[in-house]
């Protein structure tokens, strides 16, 4: 029943895409979900789709739902067009009512009583639970619930409870403190075996249950690799916004930096983005403050006198500066300028914002 509702989801969520496409194409008409919801029963009476009312109807109406969700991002964000779903790979499907969860299971429309491993127990209104199913055949349900209680507000932060941090490739990330956090590098640890599984499954026959089995091994490297780096970040993040009222970023484009095909590789397994994204949630979480300077600020090139070094190149890790003769380690200096350009008042970025004006900051 479990994988009835992952295909039933998939296929009606590629019908409304290609619904959607084809009408735009044909007539440059918009088609809502509530215009793809009324041809939802019609769908179920087909003989060739009537195995759509097998599953819970709830579950069909929120892939149309997620379709939606992915036609905002696209015209909002500009995250590329919504694509088909295939069969391969992870699966989900959404259930927003008559959930009840338990100490041993967990119950579901059309399914009943699942046995599961819940990781805590929880107070509040069930709202959504969204069930998926990883690329290793594990299956996992997540319950999102409202429990009542408000967050906490921000908290004051001064320049001593306040931590700048420079990610890098060396390192993963610098504070303005002086500490510097290795970089796991959890992909380079396993790729010589993933490209000794890859191999072996480039040489399977299509279509082979020996093909199927090695894509299943190849398939849980990929899992370990993203579940150790997961794990890191999420103790990063924890710790340091545990430790200080606000934290430091710089706004990187991360998705233009990944289009360096020598540092691409490095950039995708450090997990910058995740991170930002962990540290932003946390803090809201906490009652903590996230700053973020502008993306061309001069971090890693001006020095406490003022002095920008626009010469400094990437692979120098250590500068003298010409005017005030103090050598700087980079990514320290990087660390504490986004502290200092962070606190500026003309130069604090608000979360949603990506632009700023430079402001020259000196000792002062």
């Amino acid at each position: 029943m479990l994988l009835k509702h992952f295909g039933c989801c998939r296929f009606l969520f590629n019908w409304g895409l290609a619904q959607k496409t084809q009408a735009w194409q044909e007539s440059k008409k918009r088609l809502s979900r509530y215009d793809l919801d009324k041809q939802l029963p019609k769908l179920k009476k087909q003989p060739e789709t009537e195995w759509l009312s097998e599953v819970n109807s709830q579950a069909l109406q929120q892939s149309l739902v997620q379709l939606e969700l992915a036609f905002d991002k696209f015209f909002k964000e500009k995250k590329g067009y919504p694509r088909f779903k295939s069969k391969h790979g992870p699966q989900n499907f959404s259930c927003p009512q008559n959930v009840k969860v338990s100490e041993t299971s967990i119950s579901l429309p059309k399914l009943g009583a699942v046995r599961a491993v819940i990781s805590r127990l929880f107070e509040g209104q069930i709202k959504t639970v969204t069930v998926s199913r990883t690329a290793t055949g594990q299956y996992f349900a997540s319950v999102l619930v409202e429990d009542g209680r408000e967050l906490p507000a921000s908290k004051k932060h001064t320049e001593k409870t306040t931590v700048g941090i420079d990610v890098g490739l060396k390192h993963f990330a610098t504070l303005s403190n002086g500490e510097k956090i290795e970089n796991p590098r959890p992909l380079k640890r396993k790729l010589s075996r993933l490209k000794r599984e890859q191999r072996r499954l480039s040489r399977k026959q299509k279509g082979s249950k020996n093909r199927r089995k090695q894509r299943l091994k190849v398939a849980r490297v990929h899992e370990q690799v993203a579940n150790s780096r997961k794990d890191f970040l999420h103790n990063v993040s924890t710790r340091l916004i545990r430790e200080n009222q606000a934290v430091a970023l710089e706004t990187l484009n991360i998705q233009g930096m990944l289009k360096n095909r020598k540092l691409a590789h490095h950039m995708a397994d450090v997990g910058w983005g995740m991170f930002f994204e962990f540290s932003k949630y946390k803090a809201v979480w906490n009652g903590k403050t996230i700053l973020q300077i502008g993306q061309w600020q001069p971090s890693s090139k001006q020095s406490l006198c003022g002095y920008v070094n626009a010469d400094l190149k990437l692979s120098d890790r250590l500068w003298t500066c010409p005017q005030c003769a103090r050598t700087y380690d980079r990514d320290i200096q990087a660390a504490q300028n986004i502290k200092r350009f962070a606190l500026h008042p003309e130069n604090f970025v608000p979360q949603d914002m990506r632009e700023v004006r430079l402001v020259e900051v000196g000792v002062g």
